[in-house]
């Protein structure tokens, strides 16, 4: 599964490159691999259909423009776009034109768009594996509610109410088990 997913972002990497260089089949590429988890970014915080569709397609204008900017050596592709996803969803909100169902600007900010933890996003993919390594050291139901809530975009809320813990006990968990994983990610450093 690693080396498939490694082999995405590589041909991830390599259409990016395309793209700068003016290829526009490129984007297309981009877009198939990439759309459904932009997508579901913009949504989560737009909150309609709709406008999500609508600061999609300003993703796909921006990348489209500012292609030669991406960095391989500072962020993966799907890192960068999803940067571009959330922040184009947040400036639709600071607009003020968003139909019903958005949730407040001042929370869409925090609001975990289900990608990689913040600090992994820009590591290079020998430190991902760290970070997937050490989470497989963590006991099973610490590991979980990570996972969860930063690779699926739960709220400790829904966590603590899908394992039928209060709310402070699902915030212990992850706040134990991250300090656990900083500890054995300091030790591979």
């Amino acid at each position: 599964m690693q080396r498939a997913s490694k082999a995405a972002r590589d041909r991830l990497k390599t259409a990016m490159s395309r793209l700068a260089g003016g290829d526009r089949a490129a984007l297309e590429d981009i877009y198939r691999a990439t759309s459904a988890k932009l997508f579901g970014i913009c949504l989560r915080i737009l909150g309609d259909e709709k406008e999500a569709e609508d600061a999609l397609q300003d993703v796909y204008l921006t990348l489209w423009r500012r292609a030669d900017r991406y960095d391989p050596e500072r962020a993966s592709p799907i890192a960068w776009l999803a940067t571009f996803a959330r922040n184009r969803a947040i400036d639709r909100l600071r607009t003020g034109k968003v139909r019903g169902g958005a949730v407040p600007e001042d929370k869409a900010a925090s609001l975990s768009d289900g990608s990689p933890l913040p600090d992994s996003m820009l590591i290079d993919e020998e430190r991902e594996a760290r970070v997937r390594a050490c989470l497989e050291e963590l006991d099973e139901t610490p590991r979980d509610a990570i996972r969860s809530a930063f690779f699926e975009g739960r709220t400790y809320a829904e966590l603590a109410e899908r394992q039928g813990v209060p709310l402070g006990t699902m915030k212990s968990w992850i706040r134990r088990g991250l300090a656990k994983l900083k500890a054995c990610m300091e030790a591979g450093e």
